[in-house]
């Protein structure tokens, strides 16, 4: 994907969708109209009003700008430019986002959102009928409405704005109906099914339709998909005529914060989720349980990647999953995947629940892979209530492709617990750990406990094989397993090293954990 225009390019070789996190970031606390002016003049049937302004360097989060939309307004079409001066080598210049909400008010979880582009779209529009992707078609009532500015980044000489709204009357066209996915598709019982949590459209700021994620989705062998566009859920009812019973694909959100970005996976078809606020708002639990009262789940999203207001700030204690893979294995995955582990041994130490980890690949844009990683998840079915119990209970393990194949197994004193899963055995009665792997040529397996790696061995080149290791519930609270591929010079990795490059080679899989547990 091209970059974002709002910021410098720096180290673009590393992935495409590091580089497309960067657009469409804003939110925080709500903020009061700032330096604005309006004035009207009237062209043809239409009314143009103009608004424009000067932010200085911290201004707030959120600047909102008051127009009113008389009766019989058939449409209304928002466009916006604001300077990008010079500024020195380490200094951020200016970007700005932009949004809207209608006459129900601009109140932080309120009704009044209308939609949300980011800085990906310099204009839209909507109307009754229709809407620009990333909006939502609806009534246009009369009252006071608002064009919301997120200026995230502004250069010491301040931001200049100017925003056009044009007001075009006539007659409402029909009311938009949305075509929402289906709950359900045709699974296979209880089974491992393969799905990609986080996924863009032109709905923000990706550049794939709708259709062409789910034929992508398709041709990675995926069950299902989630739909996780940026702070909107226009997307919603676009996705029915593509899911069908091959496909399920559960509407879903990215919410794009000031202090990072979190995924609320299964909401209710049309649900919302406000980003406007910082972690020092306090305001993540309310959003956090709106969620879970429609059923859907939390999920902090890429907790290390090095881009503005991406890093999590907001703690796990509201959160049911991490994402610890995004997109193509960087050092920042390693990051997170050594923080959620050494988070599982103090779950399991303090009795409480232990928090999953999931991997998704943020696809935005072709030449990104869709699926690359992905979950494989047993649920009891495929539909959307099975799927989020099973992600919800950490029976998931992540894989870079459909090529991979993966089974992993404890087993002892007469019982067999696999991934997610909790084995009660006496203390010191042998445990035989197993894992069976295909399609890692040259790989290597590594056996994890709460004490660090236990095992490690190789896979041969025809990246299949079987490894087995035995411990007991007395030496390990839990265990899990990484599939590596082998380093740039062909070496496995040490992981004891000091030096300057990853320990490891890219990652292939990753399993949730078994926990042992001595009677």
């Amino acid at each position: 994907m091209p970059a974002d225009p709002h910021l410098p390019s720096t180290d673009r070789q590393l992935t495409d969708r590091r580089t497309v996190l960067r657009t469409g970031l804003a939110t925080g606390a709500a903020a009061a109209l700032t330096g604005t002016t309006g004035q009207a003049h009237a062209a043809a049937s239409d009314q143009v009003l103009t608004l424009t302004g000067q932010l200085p360097t911290g201004a707030p989060d959120f600047v909102y700008l008051p127009f009113e939309v008389p009766r019989g307004v058939r449409e209304i079409a928002v466009s916006y430019s604001y300077d990008r001066p010079a500024v020195p080598p380490g200094t951020p210049g200016n970007s700005c986002d932009i949004g809207i909400f209608d006459e129900r008010g601009t109140a932080l979880g309120g009704e009044g959102f209308r939609g949300w582009s980011g800085g990906f779209r310099t204009e839209f529009s909507l109307s009754r009928e229709t809407a620009t992707p990333g909006y939502l078609p609806g009534p246009i009532n009369p009252g006071t409405w608002h064009v919301v500015l997120g200026p995230y980044q502004v250069a010491p000489a301040g931001l200049a704005y100017t925003v056009q709204v044009t007001l075009r009357f006539g007659p409402p066209g029909p009311a938009f109906v949305p075509a929402y996915p289906p709950e359900r598709a045709r699974g296979r019982g209880r089974a491992w099914y393969r799905g990609d949590c986080h996924l863009h459209t032109v709905h923000s700021d990706g550049r794939r339709l709708p259709a062409e994620v789910a034929a992508g989705a398709r041709a990675a062998g995926l069950d299902f998909i989630v739909s996780t566009d940026h702070n909107t859920s226009s997307s919603h009812g676009s996705w029915g005529p593509l899911a069908g019973p091959d496909l399920l694909i559960v509407p879903g959100e990215e919410i794009t914060t000031r202090n990072g970005h979190w995924l609320a996976l299964g909401l209710a078809p049309g649900q919302f989720v406000d980003w406007r606020y910082r972690a020092r708002d306090d305001q993540f639990p309310r959003f956090a349980r709106q969620v879970h009262r429609s059923g859907g789940l939390v999920v902090a999203a890429h907790p290390y990647c090095p881009y503005v207001a991406c890093q999590w700030k907001f703690g796990y204690q509201d959160t049911d999953a991490v994402e610890v893979w995004n997109g193509p294995w960087t050092y920042d995955d390693e990051s997170a995947v050594d923080t959620w582990d050494a988070n599982l041994a103090t779950a399991l130490r303090e009795g409480r629940n232990w928090l999953p980890a999931l991997g998704n690949s943020d696809a935005h844009s072709a030449p990104q892979p869709i699926g690359t990683p992905h979950n494989v998840v047993l649920a009891d079915d495929l539909n959307r209530t099975a799927l989020l119990t099973a992600l919800r209970a950490g029976h998931t393990w992540l894989a870079e492709s459909a090529a991979v194949q993966l089974e992993f197994t404890a087993t002892g004193h007469g019982r067999r617990a696999t991934i997610g899963e909790r084995l009660t055995v006496p203390a010191d009665a042998p445990v035989d750990v197993r894992l069976t792997v295909t399609g890692v040529p040259n790989g290597t397996v590594r056996l994890i406990t709460d004490e660090g790696q236990l095992h490690q061995e190789p896979l041969p080149t025809t990246g299949t094989a079987t490894v087995t290791w035995r411990t007991t519930a007395s030496l390990a609270t839990y265990v899990r397993a990484e599939v590596r591929h082998p380093k740039p010079d062909g070496t496995p990795g040490k992981g004891n090293s000091m030096g300057p490059d990853l320990p490891w080679g890219p990652m292939a899989a990753l399993t949730n954990p078994i926990v042992l547990h001595a009677s």
